[in-house]
């Protein structure tokens, strides 16, 4: 009796599908003002993985499979400048295996494929409602929204997603504190940026925006933040949600002083912060596979000695942990 009791749960095990499969669609938004938006959306699913392509990267997917689980977190991504909604992937891939949905835009005109907006204000003040357009849809136009709990909704920005995230979550910048910042520091990694991509962010009387934020939104993950020198004095006091801070220790895009640093100080809610030692900015992206470092090598050339796949690991433990403890089911 009792070798037949393990035959047949050996048996269950290799017909059933491995616990923990993530099943990934694509979906394009309708964007009353603006142009469609790219989505890419990680849940549980139960059936059986298999290697798919995204962009430039490969992951083991269950795509257009059904959404396993009821009642669940999500957690929206948005990525920094030339990025898209694969860069994140392995982020998203590890959120979803512990049981949360998670939605990927690829915000317009600033993407891999389309710069339209970048160096722009239009950028800055577009990205938020862009991503507020996503939550609304994934609430209530996704096929799947009812197994989704609105309750319990995360964010995740890197480097300008990380800005976005924090002008999502109550910071209201002031444009004009990038024409101080490049009168002070013209080599700032910001400053060259937009001269280069021929922006008009330090242009006198910039405009007063209404700065879209979402009070659905309970707990966020700003890793890297970049333009954050726009948050002055007072800028996010109206942050009241838990935040988990990451920087690099030697970031040359994002410097500590004028960015996260800022970050740290305004934020009435102490954040968990988390700095990575002796590394730059891009190490908070997904690790490169060997097409995008053909294409891209600049972002893919870490510090020597540095295991990126080893150290993302540990990040998105570290990911999956803070939105556990701060999304629980209440």
């Amino acid at each position: 009796m009792g070798i037949r009791v393990v035959l047949f749960a050996i048996a269950l095990l290799f017909a059933s599908p491995s616990f923990g499969s993530v099943g990934f669609q694509k979906a394009t938004i309708a964007d009353p003002q603006g142009r469609p938006i790219a989505v890419g959306i990680w849940y549980p699913s139960n059936a059986q993985p298999s290697p798919q392509p995204l962009g430039l990267f490969s992951q083991t997917v269950a795509a257009e499979s059904k959404v396993s689980g009821e009642r669940l977190p999500l957690v929206l991504m948005t990525h920094g400048a030339y990025g898209s909604l694969a860069s994140h992937y392995d982020t998203a891939i590890a959120l979803a295996q512990a049981g949360f949905v998670v939605a990927a835009l690829t915000h317009t005109g600033d993407n891999d494929s389309d710069q339209s907006y970048m160096g722009n204000r239009k950028d800055l003040i577009d990205r938020p409602r862009q991503v507020k357009v996503v939550l609304d849809w994934m609430l209530s136009s996704w096929t799947d929204h009812g197994s989704l709990d609105p309750k319990r909704v995360g964010m995740f920005g890197f480097s300008l997603g990380g800005f976005t995230s924090l002008v999502e979550i109550g910071g209201t910048p002031e444009l004009e504190r990038m024409a101080l910042l490049c009168s002070t520091r013209p080599n700032a990694p910001e400053c060259v940026f937009i001269k280069k991509s021929h922006g008009d962010q330090l242009e006198p009387n910039p405009p007063k925006p209404v700065w879209v934020h979402d009070a659905r939104i309970k707990a966020a993950v700003v890793v890297a933040p970049a333009v954050s020198f726009l948050f002055g004095p007072g800028d996010l006091r109206q942050v009241s949600i838990p935040v988990q801070l990451w920087r690099a220790e030697n970031d040359t895009n994002a410097p500590d002083q004028w960015n996260s640093a800022l970050v740290r100080k305004e934020l009435p809610r102490r954040p968990e912060e988390h700095i990575v030692p002796g590394v730059d900015h891009f190490v908070f992206l997904a690790p490169c596979s060997k097409a995008l470092s053909a294409a891209v090598p600049s972002i893919c050339q870490d510090a020597p000695g540095f295991d990126r796949a080893a150290f993302h690991r540990d990040f998105n433990q570290s990911v999956v942990r803070f939105f556990n403890e701060e999304l629980k089911d209440r």
